[in-house]
């Protein structure tokens, strides 16, 4: 006769020495269009991630990188985001398939997320800009949009002498660590 041990009567011993922290896969996307300025025109306050609403030949003219959002801004309509005047360009080869270039499309939030944004975006002088379109590593598309307000004149000259003297530093730097 075998005799077969139970794993109750073997004790297990907590592991001893360092433990390897689980690997987290970092987010991975395929960037289609940014709006680099709004970080000039804009001073962000908040931004969020949401999904948008396509047509099979936009999600292919987005595939071939064919976006622009530097005209888009957000509007909240029926307790809904919806997103005006982003271009996404006709795909060729859809011929009579195509969608409209610069219709409205809907953006896709939970509600409690949008009844934030909506109390938030009605306060006087903030925006819903669309700062980055993007296809995640799952091939979906995402929209991130930002809650934004208007910078004055003044404000911009002031985020140029930062940029400046942050490059000259950098330069600066630069030329010092060559030299030696």
């Amino acid at each position: 006769m075998s005799k077969k041990k139970s794993k109750a009567s073997t004790p297990t011993k907590p592991p001893t020495g360092p433990t390897k922290p689980k690997e987290t896969k970092a987010a991975s996307f395929k960037s289609i269009s940014e709006n680099r300025k709004a970080k000039f025109h804009y001073e962000i306050l908040d931004s969020l991630e949401c999904g948008m609403v396509l047509h099979g030949s936009e999600v292919k003219s987005l595939r071939n990188g064919r976006c622009s959002i530097e005209e888009a801004y957000g509007r909240i309509k029926d307790g809904e985001l919806w997103l005006v005047g982003c271009e996404i360009d006709e795909y060729r080869q859809a011929t009579f398939w195509n969608h409209p270039t610069k219709r409205v499309r809907k953006l896709l939030l939970h509600k409690r997320e949008i009844s934030r944004f909506a109390g938030r975006a009605k306060e006087r002088g903030l925006t819903l800009i669309p700062l980055r379109v993007y296809f995640t590593d799952r091939g979906i598309a995402k929209c991130v949009i930002g809650l934004c307000k208007g910078k004055q004149s003044h404000d911009k000259r002031e985020t140029l002498k930062k940029n400046d003297a942050k490059r000259e530093m950098q330069r600066a730097m630069k030329g010092r660590t060559q030299g030696r």
